[in-house]
């Protein structure tokens, strides 16, 4: 069975090909920031949202594919009722990690797969990540030294990088932290007989 993973993001790549499944990458079709702003105005948990955009995601993959289980992924990061969005510049990176510092915040990743343009599987883990107090000089030499990487990330770090240094305290697994709750999904690809097992 082929399997599609709907999305181009080297992180959950690395991950699914270090676990040694076979698959290939197709991006998804979808407008993230318009498929999510109803749903806050419904009242949906943050983890909610990461499960609609990775059902989304899942699902225009799955429609252009029939026959292939596709991987839908997509993660929120929650501070409180709020929730951040990966920043568009190193300014905002900067206001980010501002904001994040000495405060807990939630890394809620969802992971669905589907099949024939319908749903099979949702799943959702959170983290809790803790950062510890940043000097505020600190943070632009951090930032100076990482670069535009930290672009890639909702919370502005690379926690499986350099980004390690920002935190003071994380409960939660990795691959969750990296944004592919992996244990479930591959408990479920062995359920659909998609890999060995």
């Amino acid at each position: 069975m082929q399997i599609i993973l709907a999305s181009k993001s080297p992180f959950r790549a690395t991950l699914l090909k270090n676990a040694g499944v076979s698959f290939i990458a197709e991006s998804a079709n979808i407008d993230e920031r318009a498929v999510e702003a109803p749903l806050y105005k419904t009242g949906a948990t943050p983890e909610d949202v990461a499960l609609v955009l990775a059902e989304a995601k899942a699902l225009d993959v799955s429609e252009r594919n029939p026959d292939a289980l596709v991987i839908g992924s997509d993660q929120t990061l929650s501070l409180g009722d709020e929730v951040l969005h990966k920043p568009d510049d190193m300014d905002a990176a900067r206001r980010q990690l501002l904001k994040l510092s000495g405060q807990t915040h939630h890394l809620n990743s969802a992971v669905v797969l589907a099949k024939g343009g319908q749903t099979l599987w949702r799943h959702v883990s959170v983290a809790r990540m803790t950062l510890r107090d940043l000097d505020p000089a600190f943070i632009g030499r951090h930032l100076s030294r990482v670069g535009p990487i930290a672009l890639q990330s909702v919370g502005a770090y690379q926690y499986e990088g350099e980004g390690v240094q920002l935190f003071e305290k994380v409960d939660g697994d990795y691959f969750t932290i990296v944004g592919l709750p992996l244990l479930p999904l591959l408990a479920e690809l062995r359920r659909e007989g998609a890999i060995d097992g």
